[in-house]
């Protein structure tokens, strides 16, 4: 795992400043503290922050075939390196390294650009082939990974993080479109950023740069097998089929020289990881869970079960308002609006693991694969609303729902009532977004100090992806939304950058994309069996975990975000969000604001999602629209790089 960044100048010429790449790769140290490297060849450079996992001696970056001719950084871990290595050396290949860096280079040279079709794994990958003055950027086929790039006619950027770019002069010119994308949903979509410049590399896309043509690739596309459409087989037989492969695949993601251990929140996912690194012989098992002093956001419980039942290790941490402190860490560390409240859990139990362990497995992905969100189920019951008499179902009982007293409670009874009725009339796509959405087109109208501009309602990302799988079933098409929205622009960049804010990698094995594949072809009855939720996945498990883990309800890492924001965390909002600080950053009508607030906390209305977001945005003017402090180019003392051939490895120290 590390950080990558580099620039290619496309006009020729101009060589590129080994100053540029080094400040570009400094403020990814916290990603890779273990090493640092930069390579220049005329008016290309680019360069790594590593953290040490595989071949700790030789595994360093950036790194080059035999002759020299083609060189890579690359973050992530390739999980069938070993396979692909001995298939390299029969075909010739000289490897000087164990790591899995170096497969890149010599599949690269046996394949073309179709090399990164083999890999298994997570990745953001850059390839230079100094022979054709090609530049090769990929990322892996579910967006696990990062990379952002600028492309403006005179140069490509590209890092593992929006921060390194800035390095380079990059203007901080929000994109109207992704700031209105981000107050429905809390989060930037890609391949947009909250910078005009900047783009997100998609999932499964490669981006090709050569003699100052640029061109977008797509390698890989979610393809659904004709098991989907009914039982081809038995039930027993696709839970067989899928354990054998959860058990390949957790081997595969245990393969480490460093010590590893996994998040536990007492869930059927990161239960089922348990399980299998337990029954593939892993010892210890380290597990690492979090709870909350509010009794109904705390399921400590569940996880101190689970650790019992398979003898872990076991670590936990109560996670207590004071925790909100890190908000400015936490808008430093996503670069972007990001506001995911559990991200807060998510980076203290990211520091609880890196005490211990430089590894960590999660389950990240097993909703999105096997269909275990609620909101799946809602869609089977908004089926049967939309049978009630028109009258019932459209003025009744929304009219009673409204009248439900606001509770602060963990996703209360009021909270999902009024966001079922609120979208259970609606087209699935529409009803999918509605039960997420956090401000609606007439909510951000009311809100905009000054309008806009031109931009389109963030429910075009939803039917998009829902069109894109014109023919499926229901349930397919609303999860192929999650996996292609919220998945990589949400959860993903939650875990890469929470963990990675402690040097800690954290490996997701459910997405693993032979898992998807395997997933997306069965029978949806098989994903949601009834109402029954990720049924496949519980039968597979069903001779490992507890009964009690198996039957209990879908529990998310919610964070207690309601209570906080009246009590902990007033005063921070009171004064973020305050008239004269709203006034001078221009975005938001202070009086909008402060009426969101005040419902907020008379309980008229649980609107904590939307004072969150309003509260990031804010801390995150003032940290990245101000003029950026100059970045030192010298890095940390490092041991010497090794020698290599073709163009020039240098250490940034010289």
């Amino acid at each position: 795992m590390c950080g990558i960044a580099g620039r290619l100048n496309l006009r020729g010429g101009e060589p590129v400043r080994r100053e540029t790449i080094v400040r570009m790769c400094r403020v990814l140290a916290h990603r890779g503290p273990d090493d640092e490297g930069v390579y220049v060849d005329g008016g290309f450079g680019m360069g790594m922050r590593r953290l040490k996992i595989i071949d700790l001696a030789t595994g360093r970056q950036p790194l080059a075939n035999e002759d020299g001719t083609v060189w890579t950084v690359f973050n992530g871990e390739i999980y069938n390196y070993r396979e692909l290595q001995a298939a390299l050396r029969r075909a010739g290949h000289v490897f000087r390294t164990t790591s899995d860096t170096e497969v890149i280079v010599h599949l690269y040279e046996q394949y073309g650009e179709r090399f990164v079709e083999r890999l298994a794994g997570m990745f953001a990958i850059a390839v230079w082939d100094a022979r054709r003055r090609t530049l090769l950027l990929a990322r892996d086929r579910l967006g696990i990974k990062p990379l952002y790039y600028l492309v403006d006619g005179q140069r490509v950027l590209f890092g593992s993080e929006l921060k390194a770019l800035l390095q380079d002069d990059v203007p901080r010119e929000i994109d109207p479109q992704a700031l209105h994308d981000y107050l429905s949903l809390n989060y930037v979509p890609g391949p947009r950023t909250i910078l005009r410049a900047v783009r997100k590399l998609p999932p499964g896309h490669l981006l090709v740069c050569t003699h100052g043509a640029v061109a977008l690739r797509r390698y890989w596309r979610l393809r659904r097998s004709d098991d989907g459409n009914g039982h081809a087989r038995a039930t027993a037989s696709y839970a067989e089929e899928l354990r054998a492969l959860l058990r390949t695949t957790v081997a595969q993601h245990l393969l480490s020289d460093v010590p590893l251990g996994v998040f536990l929140s007492g869930g059927v996912d990161s239960s089922a990881l348990v399980a299998l690194m337990r029954e593939l012989g892993a010892d210890p098992v380290r597990t690492f869970s979090i709870g909350f002093a509010e009794p109904s956001y705390d399921e400590l419980a569940y996880a101190r079960a689970v650790a019992r039942a398979f003898g872990t290790e076991h670590h936990e941490l109560v996670v207590r308002p004071d925790a909100a402190a890190l908000l400015p860490e936490l808008v430093r560390a996503f670069d972007e609006p990001f506001a995911d409240s559990s991200a807060i859990p998510v980076y203290c139990v990211s520091r609880l693991a890196r005490a211990h362990v430089t590894v960590a497995l999660s389950g990240e992905g097993g909703d999105e694969v096997f269909a275990g969100y609620e909101t799946y189920a809602a869609w089977k019951l908004a089926a049967l609303y939309r049978k009630l008499p028109r009258l019932l179902g459209a003025s009744v009982i929304p009219t009673a729902v409204r009248w439900l007293p606001t509770s602060h409670r963990k996703v209360s009874f009021d909270y999902k009532a009024k966001r079922f009725v609120d979208g259970a009339l609606l087209p699935p796509a529409d009803a999918h977004y509605r039960w997420k959405v956090i401000f609606t087109e007439e909510a951000k109208a009311a809100l905009y100090a000054e309008p806009p501009g031109p931009v389109e309602d963030p429910i075009r990302l939803y039917r998009r992806a829902w069109d894109e799988c014109a023919g499926a079933d229901p349930l397919t098409r609303l999860q192929h939304i999650d996996l292609t929205v919220y998945l990589p622009d949400d959860l993903l960049v939650k875990a890469d950058r929470m963990s990675m804010a402690h040097s800690l990698e954290a490996r997701v094995p459910f997405l693993d994309h032979r898992v998807v594949e395997f997933a997306a072809g069965l029978p949806p009855d098989l994903r949601l069996h009834g109402l029954t939720k990720k049924y496949i996945l519980k039968r597979a498990m069903a001779d490992l975990l507890p009964a009690g883990i198996l039957r209990a309800r879908k529990r998310g890492f919610n964070v207690p975000m309601p209570v906080w924001l009246v009590r902990d965390l007033r005063e921070l909002v009171h004064d973020t969000l305050s008239a004269g600080r709203l006034r001078r950053a221009g975005f938001f009508r202070p009086e909008a604001v402060a009426a969101l607030v005040d419902a907020h906390e008379a309980r008229r209305a649980d609107l904590s999602r939307q004072i969150y977001g309003l509260l990031v945005f804010t801390l995150w003017c003032d940290e990245y629209l101000r003029p950026p402090a100059p970045t030192p180019a010298e890095p940390l003392a490092l041991g010497a790089p090794p020698a290599h051939a073709g163009g020039r490895r240098e250490d940034p120290r010289s």
